[in-house]
């Protein structure tokens, strides 16, 4: 299958979390994580990974698949990610190791 590759903005969820001296991008639209030593060098690198993970996609032929399913919707001629209905705290009970 041939496919044209052309540039579209598309809104990604993202999440940045603070792990020691890192701090960690992820998305769950794309199942996809990277990190930086700042803020500002996490999200540099956020925009790259996804550059190259859509330009796998587009190189291996499976760009429409593996978006399906990391459930994308298909609508007239483009792929709209997943929205995030709820981000949160939940407690839960975990059992834990004595150290």
């Amino acid at each position: 299958m041939h496919m044209d590759k052309s540039i579209k903005s598309v809104g990604l969820p993202v999440s940045f979390i603070r792990e020691a001296n890192q701090f960690v991008a992820y998305t769950p639209a794309l199942d996809l994580s990277t990190s930086g030593a700042t803020l500002e060098e996490a999200k540099k690198n956020f925009a790259e990974a996804v550059e190259m993970f859509f330009n796998e996609l587009i190189s291996m032929g499976t760009f429409e698949d593996v978006l399906l399913d990391l459930g994308w919707k298909k609508q007239e001629h483009s792929m709209v990610p997943p929205v995030v209905i709820s981000q949160g705290m939940e407690s839960v009970r975990v059992p834990f190791a004595h150290i």
